[in-house]
């Protein structure tokens, strides 16, 4: 009766009251509807699953979508998501005028873990299906993160030499130039390791890997070594092309991520540069000292699938998936997919197609199958399709163009370059749009939202 009494100003003025006392109990973390514990917990969970995919090398759409798949499963259903190379951040506002809540994780590392990037993935689909508690998705996560590597740390550097005498063997090298384009990648690689120890950029990491390898190509022709000596730089050269990040880039820029696929790819190009930058210092001293650096130390790929190209490609996909920690199940089947790419590629070159349209229609191939066989298996299609594509890697363009403008033709260089450039894009959008050729006689089940053009 008295609150009857007290009219209908005090009423208002009660209401009033006891909204300022939501919203401060919302500000210090009160047990409202949708802003509560169990709210901060499901965002810093979709927080921490899209900063361990970023850093694992996940496109920014799939990245957008798994971060929504957690948030709705843990009953925040209206959360905004923004993903860039270097930070992934969500909103949530909450009905009731209630004050949003925003949070950011920056991803400082990006380091490719394809075995911790399967596990992420099988987490958010359960708890998309309801299947995984937060408490239990809170731990799982961390168990995720705890666990050890597929394979032990010594074998990263092994299997990227592994990938550069593979790639030697490629382009027509025998098995002493095989060793050689060995000994140069893992003498670039632990070079490269030492500076960035020391805090030294990717940039002159990259550089400094690609110098080495000339140089050893650089004496094995000065010392008149009976073998191909350009199939041990071309091997250097595929061993350091960023083919994960420049298969991401272009993904995520035809997908409409374009501020993450433009730096990407930016990233990209200035590795590029450095890789060309390395070779070609080395190269020009070599010839201005006498060395007879010329076209003719320069192998070419064989126009039929041989013997040793096959195992050459096979054991590039395979070395590719250990260095970026792909499980164990899936090295026979990537070693497939890169016998199929370099297969598909060398009879596409056959039909005298050139090079980037030879290259993207082999790269949308292995896209196609990829993903078809990553769906089956119910991984991220990275894991089935980005190893496979490492035999297409343009190397030896690339030596080809620096030795062009290294001897002084300048002009024809310069167009070689522009062509390894144009091929290995080509790489990146074949595998896109092989996946997007898949949904169009197998739709994948994806969230409904309006996809975002970052400008």
């Amino acid at each position: 009766m008295a609150e009857w009494a007290a009219g209908p100003g005090a009423g208002a003025e009660q209401g009033g009251a006891d909204a300022y006392a939501a919203m401060e109990s919302a500000l210090r973390g009160g047990a409202e509807p949708g802003v509560g514990p169990e709210a901060y917990a499901a965002l810093d969970l979709a927080l921490r699953v899209g900063e361990l995919m970023l850093a694992g090398g996940e496109t920014a759409e799939a990245v957008d979508l798994a971060m929504g798949r957690i948030t709705r499963a843990y009953g925040l259903p209206h959360t905004e998501i923004d993903v860039t190379l270097a930070a992934v951040g969500i909103s949530y506002r909450p009905r009731g005028g209630r004050p949003p809540v925003t949070a950011e994780r920056r991803v400082r590392r990006r380091l490719p873990n394809y075995a911790r990037l399967v596990a992420v993935h099988d987490l958010v689909r359960a708890a998309a299906a309801r299947r995984l508690p937060l408490r239990e998705a809170q731990f799982t996560l961390g168990d995720i993160i705890g666990r050890p590597t597929a394979y032990p740390s010594w074998l990263s550097p092994l299997s990227l030499s592994l990938l550069g005498g593979a790639g030697a063997v490629l382009v027509g090298g025998g098995p002493f130039a095989m060793l050689a384009a060995f000994v140069a990648t893992l003498l670039g690689e632990r070079a490269g390791a030492w500076l960035a120890r020391r805090g030294i950029t990717d940039f002159f990491q990259a550089g400094v890997a690609a110098a080495i390898g000339s140089l050893v190509t650089v004496l094995l022709v000065a010392t008149g070594a009976d073998l191909q000596a350009g199939s041990v730089i071309i091997g250097v050269v595929i061993a350091h092309i960023p083919g994960r990040a420049l298969v991401v880039s272009m993904q995520d820029g035809i997908a409409g991520d374009l501020v993450t696929g433009t730096t990407r790819l930016a990233e990209v190009l200035f590795t590029i540069t450095a890789i060309l930058s390395g070779i070609g210092a080395v190269t020009y001293v070599g010839a201005r000292l006498g060395v007879p650096v010329s076209l003719r130390n320069l192998p070419l790929a064989p126009s039929t699938v041989a013997g040793p190209q096959t195992l050459g490609a096979a054991l590039i996909a395979m070395s590719f998936a250990v260095l970026h920690l792909v499980p164990r199940r899936f090295l026979l089947s990537v070693a497939l997919g890169g016998v199929m790419a370099w297969g598909s590629y060398v009879e596409l070159r056959g039909l005298d197609l050139p090079a980037a349209p030879a290259t993207a229609l082999a790269a949308t191939l292995v896209g196609f199958a990829g993903t078809a066989y990553a769906r089956l298996r119910g991984v991220p299609a990275l894991v089935c399709v980005t190893p496979c594509i490492a035999p297409l890697m343009p190397g030896t363009l690339m030596y080809r163009g620096m030795l062009e403008l290294s001897t002084g033709d300048t002009g024809r260089g310069a167009l070689i370059l522009v062509e390894a450039l144009a091929t290995a894009l080509a790489i990146g959008a074949g595998v896109y749009v092989g996946g997007e050729l898949l949904r169009i006689f197998r739709p994948a089940r994806r969230a409904l939202r309006v996809r975002r053009v970052r400008t």
